[in-house]
This record gives C-alpha cells, sequence and structure tokens, in this order.
C-alpha cells in the first residue's frame, strides 16, 4: 500500500464509528435531494421521510451528516455558538464579543442528534436549576437534545410515534431557530438552529395534518423490487460491513466533491433568484391544490432556489421547480388524519397543467 493510500486510512480510522458513505447509496432518489436542499438551506423547515421498514432511511440520516465539513464553534460553549454570526451566538458569548473578548474557536463535526421515543421534555428542551437560582442566584442551566443539535441534524425515528406535544416543541423551536425554558419565573432562551430529520414507517400511522403540514418536505421511499438493483444494493453494505475503511476509502473522491458542491451551493444561496411570473405559477399551483396556508408556498420557493444553487445557477429555472415541488407539496393535501397521503400524482398533474401552459 502507498504511503498516500497509508494516511487517508489512518485519517479514516481515527473516527468514532465508520458511517456508510453517502454517495455509496443506490437509490432512494427523493429522500437524498431532501436531505442534500435541507442542509443546503435549513430554513426550507426539515424534512419527514416515511417508508417501509429496512430501506435505509437512518443509514441515508447518518451519511449526510458524515458528509458535512465541519464548522467553527466558540470553544467550552454548550450551545455550538458561532464566533461571529450574532444570530448563532448564546447570551454569554454575545457578552463576551460584545465587551471585546478574545473568543477561543474549534472545529468540530456539524452535530448529529438523535431524540429517543422516550424523550421527556426536559431532556429535550433541557431544565434549569431552581434550588440554585433561588439560594444563589445563579441561573444554572442542563442542556437538552435542542442544545445540542444546535446548528446541526435532529433526527427522530418513529417520529409518527412521538408524544404530540413534543413534536410541537421540536417544531416550534426548528421553525423559530430558538429554544425558551422557563421555570417558576426564571427563564432562558438559545438558539437552536437545526434541521429537523423525522422518519417512519406509514403502516404505524401518520402524523395529524397540522404537524405535517410544519415540516417543510415529504420524502417517500419504497422497498426496490428490480432485483439487480437489490443486488447491488446488497453487495455495497456487504463490502462495507467486511471493510469499512476500505470502502470509503473507494468512495472518498466522490464524498469531497459532493461535500464541495455543498459547500459552493451554500454560498451561493443567497445569491439566486427567482422570476416573479415564477413565484406565480407556484402560487397558482397551490391555491389549485386548495394547500392550506402559505408555508407551501414558501417552502417550494426556497426549495427551487437551493436546487438552482445545487446545480450552480443564479437564476431558477421552471425545472428546478417541478424537480421539488412534488416534495414541498403531497403532504399538504391532506386535510383528514384518516386519509393517507397522495403519492404525488395529484400534485404532478396540476404541475403539468400549470407549468407547461
Amino acid at each position: 500500500m502507498c504511503e498516500f493510500n497509508i494516511i487517508i486510512v489512518s485519517i479514516l480510522k481515527d473516527k468514532v464509528r465508520p458511517v456508510f458513505p453517502f454517495t455509496a447509496i443506490v437509490g432512494q432518489e427523493e429522500m437524498k435531494l431532501a436531505l442534500l436542499l435541507n442542509v443546503i438551506d435549513p430554513k426550507i423547515g426539515g424534512v419527514m421521510i416515511m417508508g417501509d421498514r429496512g430501506t435505509g432511511k437512518s443509514t441515508t440520516i447518518r451519511a449526510i451528516a458524515d458528509l458535512l465539513p465541519k464548522i467553527e464553534v466558540v470553544q467550552d460553549d454548550i450551545f455550538n455558538s458561532h464566533p461571529s454570526d450574532y444570530d448563532l451566538m448564546s447570551d454569554i458569548v454575545k457578552t463576551q464579543v460584545g465587551r471585546g473578548d478574545n473568543v477561543p474557536t474549534r472545529l468540530i463535526d456539524v452535530p448529529m442528534v438523535d431524540l429517543p421515543l422516550g424523550a421527556t421534555e426536559d431532556r429535550v428542551c433541557g431544565t434549569i436549576d431552581i434550588e440554585k437560582a433561588l439560594t444563589e442566584g445563579i441561573k444554572t442551566f442542563e442542556p437538552g437534545l435542542l442544545a445540542k443539535a444546535n446548528r446541526g441534524i435532529l433526527y427522530v425515528d418513529e417520529v409518527n410515534l412521538l408524544d404530540d406535544h413534543l413534536v410541537d416543541i421540536l417544531l416550534d423551536a426548528a421553525a423559530s431557530g430558538w429554544n425558551t425554558v422557563e421555570r417558576e419565573g426564571i427563564s432562558i432562551r438559545h438558539p437552536a438552529r437545526f434541521v429537523l430529520v423525522g422518519s417512519g414507517n406509514p403502516e404505524e400511522g401518520e402524523l395529524r395534518p397540522q404537524l405535517l403540514d410544519r415540516f417543510g418536505m415529504h420524502a417517500e421511499i419504497r422497498t426496490v423490487k428490480e432485483p439487480s438493483l437489490r443486488v447491488k444494493i446488497v453487495e455495497q453494505r456487504s463490502k462495507f460491513d467486511s471493510n469499512p475503511y476500505t470502502c470509503l476509502q473507494e468512495f472518498q473522491e466522490q464524498q469531497d466533491k459532493l461535500k464541495s458542491s455543498i459547500v459552493a451551493a451554500q454560498n451561493r444561496l443567497s445569491d439566486v433568484t427567482i422570476d416573479y411570473d415564477l413565484r406565480v405559477k407556484i402560487s397558482e399551483v397551490c391555491g389549485t391544490l386548495d394547500v392550506d396556508g402559505l408555508r407551501g408556498d414558501i417552502v417550494t420557493n426556497r426549495a427551487a432556489k437551493a436546487f438552482a444553487a445545487y446545480n450552480e445557477r443564479a437564476k431558477v429555472h421552471i425545472n428546478d421547480i417541478k424537480a421539488v415541488i412534488i416534495l414541498c407539496l403531497r403532504h399538504r393535501l391532506r386535510k383528514d388524519p384518516l386519509e393517507t397521503i397522495d403519492s404525488g400524482n395529484k400534485v404532478q398533474q396540476v404541475v403539468n397543467n400549470i407549468l407547461n401552459s
């Protein structure tokens, strides 16, 4: 083995646990696209992934987190505060920066936090030590999962089985970018900017329409039926399980290329524009489908811009809208909790009538 390869393998072995490479995942294009667009623009609002058991939902979500470049955080800060972006700082760091203090930083992997089904509200939001606050006048905060997930990804497997109250808290934090904990008149607020990813099996029930609507995108995945593709997936997984570091080395170039594309898209995103007539067509589609509220319009505009940025364009094309609009709208058509989510055929028919006219 040459010296270069030895170095790569050595670096890879420093990882606590090897993660299956994102670029090695075969099929499931809807899920992969939805995740990519959400990491390019977290303001899309997260993604709900529904599909059969054993279709690689968890593997893909962990793979996208492992693919992302390291982020700079303030050293010893429990909220992963950004050293220069005011909106991503905790109050303590804001005070330090305001005083002109030297704020040491370090690079960390993008946080990937799993929320267990049995989690309590205190575990999710964090807790305040009331006794210490009352006796010593010191606000002592024990951070929860929302603090740890700041500037990263919060993954909830079987989100459709999670208590609605907790889902509401997660969605509120994801939408506002902040988490507020209040106990006995004492309040602590901290940044909680994360990509919320929920997954589940539709056989175990769907989320209520009111909660489902607040996820930016909805991806459906199905078990692959084509024999040759199933064989390829099994071979890929077996290769990784038998020798993960060799597999990671094999896909290193593709991983690096995709990582560069994501960073470039994030930097390009703010300059991407969408013409007025295309915005009107998006709203016309939403109106024709009787989508409640304006969340569908907003998310589709954001997703189309992210898709254009990913494809190195400064202006949204009509094909960018066609590529993302089903992911953004299909879950917003369900009005009755007893209804099933449209597979996308209804959205596709309206899109063909309006966008092709």
